[in-house]
């Protein structure tokens, strides 16, 4: 794992970044992914977060230092860096998907957590409300529960023939799952479409749903996203490929690197907006008093090569729709 200023001696980085603090006014901002460094969202966000904090007046080396941790999706990594950073007595934490939050609350209830990219965090025990979050946790959320639907007909706009549809997520990196499912069911039965849930706990059991449901006749995929999926997401484009089978995304980094179709809240800006917080809150402002936010930009992406190696005929209308199309 790639850890940016890390200091070998957690008690050593500790002190000096207290004596920073002391001499030059320098705030300390701790950061776990929960996903790998290299993930297209993740990269693409913390450049926007710079980049936005920086026009509020935050610059590394000046005024602020941030120590980033990326856990790649494993549970167990993401647990320990959540131990590390608390130590570390940062003056926030920013935390990116469901599993980080988790961990980091149960480190700290005291230290200012902003988190982005988790499904349900009323479910999942974080918050009171959207409005008003309670205690030391506010944030921003993708999940909006009608894309259980959503993916389905958009699915179908590019792949008519579809008439099974398997829900494809990670049982302990999606407990938000069910927020999806109800509207999937919804849509998929006003389209006549076998809804299928597929949870899967390993590489292994995923291949399996693959290879088993991909031999049935006009079969497609709805990939809901979690850590796990993020993290394979290049196995998994690489399973509806060999299989010849369509699937739907939830973010435009599945796209970028094969995936068919996919439609979702534009992740990196969230990555973006949470630096407006991180701002309230070093001048300040208490996490529970700012409300989680929902998304407010969605963007739909195709893949042309993808769609012409699995014989499908993009409709125009369709096109007009996208938000970008790779050619």
């Amino acid at each position: 794992m790639k850890r940016r200023n890390f200091i070998a001696l957690l008690g050593g980085a500790a002190a000096t970044w207290s004596l920073a603090a002391n001499a030059q006014q320098v705030r300390r901002i701790g950061v776990l992914l929960g996903f790998a460094e290299s993930d297209r969202d993740a990269q693409s966000g913390l450049a926007l977060f710079r980049e936005e904090l920086r026009k509020l007046g935050w610059t590394e080396g000046r005024n602020i230092e941030m120590e980033i941790h990326a856990a790649g999706g494993d549970v167990g990594s993401i647990k320990r860096f959540a131990k590390e950073l608390v130590a570390l007595q940062p003056d926030l934490i920013v935390t990116s998907s469901t599993p980080a939050t988790a961990a980091m609350l149960q480190q700290t209830r005291t230290i200012p957590v902003i988190f982005v990219e988790v499904g349900d965090p009323i479910g999942s025990g974080f918050v009171t409300s959207l409005a008003q979050p309670g205690g030391n946790v506010t944030g921003f959320t993708p999940i909006v529960g009608s894309l259980g639907g959503k993916w389905l007909e958009v699915l179908r706009d590019i792949a008519p023939r579809v008439s099974r549809v398997t829900l494809v997520f990670n049982p302990p990196t999606a407990p938000f799952v069910k927020d999806y499912l109800n509207p999937f069911r919804t849509a998929a039965a006003s389209h006549g479409v076998d809804a299928i849930v597929g949870p899967v706990n390993d590489m292994s059991e995923l291949e399996s749903l693959f290879t088993a449901q991909a031999r049935e006749p006009n079969s497609g995929f709805i990939v809901i996203p979690d850590v796990f999926t993020i993290s394979h997401g290049a196995e998994i484009i690489g399973l509806a490929a060999r299989w010849r089978v369509p699937a739907i995304y939830w973010s435009r980094s599945f796209t970028e690197i094969g995936g068919l179709i996919s439609y979702g809240p534009n992740i990196p800006d969230e990555y973006q907006r949470a630096a407006s917080y991180v701002d309230r809150i070093l001048k300040g402002a208490k996490p529970s008093e700012l409300p989680v936010q929902a998304p407010t930009k969605f963007e739909m992406v195709i893949n042309l090569k993808t769609a012409t190696a699995l014989g499908l005929t993009v409709p125009p209308t369709l096109l007009v729709r996208a938000d970008e199309v790779i050619e």
